[in-house]
């Protein structure tokens, strides 16, 4: 048992041992290229094949469906380069919120400067868009909206369903999830919803790091990202990440086997820290949605006075692991877009930091936790003093 509390979930989950034990196998004895022609080969395709259908199952998709990517980054990227280039003979508008991933904002950006336009939507208090905006952005050439099912930071979930019936009832364009968040604790059907482009990842539902998958709707044309072979049907290049994927697959059907039960004990948990923090910490203020609300498994909360990253290395030395946003931007000395664009005070933005939970954190741990918390904090109130 580890000696320590780990609540960076959303950061990276730690893999399970059975997970583990697949990829050892996969590069010890299933180790072939899955386009060779002899036994080894056919051995990892058909493992693949499994994978596909496994990493499907969870959002209602063919296996055809799935095309496996080294993570999300990568999914995200090319859903947004892919469809600007198949499309932009249909126009250069995208439409995506002011909360995205960094790794989707930053290849919106890119597009900019290439001389597409991209509008922003900005969100209400709790982090969601009003869907008012979306219909009033859609245009006559927007080729792709792009909303997020959960916020990596505050939790926040986006009305992807009604915004799907709003964007195919009202344009021609594409419409886009980055369901990397939510994949195994929000549940979505792209096939019912009406989605045509969904971003998953393995390593945020106990797989490994460097392996993902885009959903790409039968019949939505997409210009690949990466060329040069005929791995994924032709539209990814590149020799597959066998072990990952098989992983990926065992990740993803263990999360759908007991997806009920573990999303409701992590809203216990989550519900539970929540009303302790601020019974112990009266002065503190939950960012985003209400912890009630939202998904099952991220909290994000602010304390007055207190400089976030100091809390989080104080934390650690007391073995509990936090984190102060997404671990893509948490080493950068700057206050989180994605907390900005809610337009909270500064001290919320300074004092900011992100519990997130995974499938082994237990109600037991929150006593401890929210016990470190207060004292920590109290210390550093006691030095301002």
């Amino acid at each position: 048992m580890p000696s320590f509390i780990y609540l960076d979930n959303s950061a990276t989950t730690p893999v399970l041992p059975e997970i583990a034990a697949t990829v050892h196998k996969m590069l010890t004895e299933n180790f072939g290229n899955p386009s060779s022609l002899h036994g080894l080969g056919i051995a990892a395709e058909r493992v693949l094949t499994g994978a596909r259908r496994q990493v499907a199952a969870l959002i209602n998709a063919q296996p055809d469906e799935i095309y496996f990517t080294s993570g999300g980054t990568e999914a995200n990227n090319w859903a947004i380069w892919g469809v600007s280039r198949t499309r932009r003979r249909q126009g250069k508008h995208i439409i995506t919120t002011a909360v995205e991933h960094s790794s989707l904002l930053a290849a919106c950006q890119r597009l900019e400067r290439e001389g597409y336009e991209v509008t922003y939507l900005p969100v209400d208090s709790r982090g969601v868009i009003r869907l008012d905006d979306l219909e009033a952005a859609l245009r006559e050439d927007t080729i792709l909206v792009s909303i997020m099912s959960v916020n990596n930071e505050t939790g926040a979930i986006e009305p992807v369903a009604e915004a799907a019936r709003i964007v195919h009832s009202k344009s021609r364009a594409l419409f886009h999830v980055d369901h990397i968040q939510g994949y195994g604790k929000v549940a979505l059907d792209c096939r019912t919803m009406g989605i045509d482009l969904m971003s998953l990842s393995a390593h945020k539902i106990h797989g490994p790091k460097g392996v993902g998958a885009l959903y790409i709707k039968r019949g939505v044309p997409l210009e690949p990202l990466l060329v040069g072979g005929n791995q994924e049907a032709g539209r990814r290049a590149g020799t597959e990440n066998t072990a990952g994927i098989a992983a990926f697959g065992l990740a993803a059907d263990l999360a759908s086997a007991n997806m009920e039960a573990r999303v409701a004990t992590m809203r216990r948990i989550k519900t539970e820290l929540a009303a302790r923090l601020l019974q112990a910490i009266p002065e503190a203020r939950i960012n985003g949605p209400l912890a009630e609300e939202g998904a099952p498994h991220i909290l994000n909360v602010s304390f007055p006075g207190v400089r976030a990253e100091v809390l989080v290395h104080m934390l650690e030395e007391k073995g509990i692991f936090v984190s102060t946003g997404s671990a893509c931007h948490s080493r950068k000395q700057e206050a989180s877009h994605v907390l900005k664009a809610l337009n909270l005070e500064p001290w919320r933005l300074e004092g900011a930091i992100r519990i997130s939970l995974g499938a082994l954190n237990t109600l037991d741990e929150v006593e401890p936790v929210v016990a470190a918390v207060k004292e920590c904090v109290m210390e550093l109130w006691s030095l301002t003093k």
